[in-house]
């Protein structure tokens, strides 16, 4: 038996940062499923998830934390938000780290994800002095330059890589998955090179909805220290 197994992985944010989402289904879970076993359900099951501990003190006290991040993200509302309401978050992380650009220059990059069922959702800092409407020309082809709020953005897909584990044999095996939309948005009207970026995708092959992601946009970033409003 071979799972599917969804598990984000940074990309490039030299101007924005582009998401590889890795959607997993399985674990534990689907061993026991495979193996004919029942999982009865739980009250812990229906209640959202909480953010797990994060790595707050490998980052300055002048940049966002992953624990803020995934609390802003991590609200009651987000299953609404995504337009699927009978579901929520069963997983809530936030981690700290630091990316290195291409001159040896290192930049912070917190970020948290929620998991839902039908839809992963990821929330990142970037402090890279790079200005949204700069960024938007390193992005895919495709990209949009929109405003969120009256704060300069730029929409974007980015294709996810999906792994595959066989419960049997060990081994792992990697493809391409679906897509993954982001909304990179200036903290700022004016551009001043901090940003936000959320990002959506699904566990299936189905692309997201972009409605959905303003919607979160437009309710999650006004929350995030750091926004200024514009």
């Amino acid at each position: 038996m071979a799972d599917d197994f969804v598990e984000p992985e940074k990309g490039m944010r030299a101007g924005a940062q582009a998401v590889a989402a890795v959607v997993v289904v399985g674990g534990v879970v689907g061993g026991l499923w495979g193996l004919g076993g029942v999982l009865p359900k739980t009250t812990q099951d229906t209640k959202p998830a909480i953010c797990s501990a994060s790595t707050d003190d490998t980052l300055p006290a002048k940049y966002v934390s992953p624990t803020a991040l995934c609390t802003a993200l991590n609200r009651t509302d987000l299953p609404v938000l995504l337009g699927t309401p009978d579901e929520h978050a069963e997983t809530a992380s936030g981690s700290a780290g630091w990316m290195t650009l291409a001159g040896g220059t290192k930049i912070a990059s917190p970020e948290a994800d929620v998991d839902l069922r039908t839809y992963s959702v990821r929330l990142s800092a970037s402090y890279d002095d790079i200005p949204v409407a700069q960024a938007a020309r390193y992005v895919d082809s495709t990209s949009q330059v929109k405003k969120v709020l009256g704060h300069p953005a730029v929409l974007y897909s980015d294709r996810t890589v999906a792994i595959s584990f066989n419960l049997g044999g060990g081994k792992a095996s990697t493809g391409p998955g679906g897509i993954a939309r982001s909304l990179l948005v200036s903290t700022s009207a004016k551009d001043g090179g901090d940003s936000l970026e959320i990002s959506i995708w699904r566990q299936d092959d189905v692309p997201p909805d972009d409605e959905a992601l303003f919607r979160i946009a437009e309710e999650v970033l006004p929350t995030v220290p750091g926004w200024t409003a514009g």
